[in-house]
């Protein structure tokens, strides 16, 4: 069975040899589709043997995902973007998936590096190439609905979900946001796609979303409740509605509608690493209602379903806080740190802790240790954690950054 790697770029010089490393030993075959590069992308694939070919940008992500499968000759494909790396763990997995005679498509969960709401997404980026799959929709090109399709006429093909981490996705980093433009992109793009099929719930979520994290809450509400309102909604498309619906109230500070959309969210029957984000959430909305006795629950089912998330730990930490129960505080911040090593926040909540214990010197190491963190990261908050002590008569440690996230 021969795998294909396909892709679209423009000017990923920067990103594009990480991508192609973590892919080069598990496919056979690198197809590049070039969009209007300027830069030394194109001349980067072809060190890697990959073909390539040109293609106008056209604002239509769909069409030139399209475009590019017309140069692949594997019997798989597997779809990245440049901001993306494929996994150690997950080479061995898709080679096995690809020798079952009956798979058509199998979803693969990517890891969303620096989207702390929604860590987790499950995505069709594996697929047995075959003539009536192609991809839809100008923003978030999707191969879903031409599956669909092809269902309706094949039935015999199944589907699977890899279960282990696969991609690792950098691109919603806040660097990477700022410097490709990406939220402007998006709304161009879903706006105009959402003139012609008004109530296309996937296309309500996304955009709602955008536009409630951009401060456009009514229009964002407004979205998502019409998406809702699609019978028969497929479970992944309803929890992204209720979920990006909760955070829009909890925003608004209502918390009531809020709490029913986060369970609504949480009781869809999907990935269980896909609800961290409402997991992780909603324990923070009833950790701020003063509910902290029911905020352990989802944050505790949070680190149950994934033991790595720091912020369910740096979370329950703020709870037991809250609580006065200082040693499991302690622990959890430490935990939380142990996970990600340069999260200030974690520093300066275990310094308060410490010093309501009566421990200055503990309190204060970890206070010099925040600071130096805000150094390197906000320069404004590392000078008022350093006025707040210095009201208080104290004085932090100065430490280095020597610290691997």
């Amino acid at each position: 069975m021969k795998l294909s790697l396909c892709m679209i770029v423009k000017d990923e010089e920067q990103s594009l040899p990480h991508c192609l490393d973590s892919a080069k030993d598990v496919v056979d075959e690198i197809v590049i589709l070039d969009t209007g590069s300027s830069d030394r992308t194109i001349a980067i694939a072809k060190d890697y043997g990959a073909t390539v070919a040109e293609f106008p940008w056209n604002n239509d992500f769909a069409a030139a995902r399209n475009e590019a499968l017309k140069h692949v000759t594997g019997d798989w494909v597997l779809v990245l973007d440049a901001d993306e790396e494929l996994t150690e763990e997950a080479g061995p997995h898709i080679r096995t998936a690809m020798v079952d005679d009956s798979l058509l498509v199998v979803s693969l969960i990517r890891e969303e590096l620096g989207a702390v709401q929604s860590p987790y997404s499950l995505t069709s980026r594996l697929f047995r190439r075959h003539p009536k799959i192609e991809f839809s929709r100008p923003y978030h090109a999707l191969i879903d609905d031409s599956v669909m399709a092809l269902l309706a006429a094949e039935p015999q093909w199944n589907f699977a979900t890899l279960q282990t981490v696969a991609i690792a996705h950098t691109g919603y980093t806040q660097a990477s946001i700022s410097k490709k433009d990406k939220k402007a992109r998006a709304q161009k793009a879903m706006e105009t796609y959402l003139a012609d099929h008004p109530d296309d719930p996937y296309v309500c979520s996304k955009l709602g979303a955008l536009y409630t994290t951009s401060g456009q809450h009514k229009p964002g509400r407004e979205l998502l409740e019409r998406g809702l309102k699609t019978p028969n909604l497929d479970p992944p498309v309803a929890y992204e509605l209720h979920y990006h619906l909760a955070n829009a109230y909890a925003r608004r500070n209502n918390t009531d509608q809020a709490v029913i959309h986060y369970q609504a969210a949480i009781s869809q029957n999907i990935f269980p690493l896909l609800k961290l984000g409402a997991l992780i959430n909603f324990g923070s909305l009833l950790h701020i209602a003063g509910e902290y006795e029911m905020a352990q629950r989802p944050l505790g089912a949070a680190i149950q379903i994934d033991p790595s998330c720091m912020l369910a730990y740096y979370n329950l930490g703020l709870v037991f806080k809250a609580l006065g129960n200082y040693n499991d505080a302690i622990k959890a911040y430490e935990k939380a740190i142990e996970l990600q090593a340069d999260y200030a926040p974690a520093y300066q909540n275990l310094g308060v802790v410490w010093f309501k214990c009566g421990k200055i010197e503990e309190g204060l190491e970890y206070f010099g240790k925040a600071i130096a963190i805000l150094d390197t990261q906000n320069l404004l908050e590392a000078d008022k954690l350093r006025n707040q002590l210095h009201d208080m008569g104290f004085q932090a440690p100065k430490f280095s950054v020597q610290i691997e996230s």
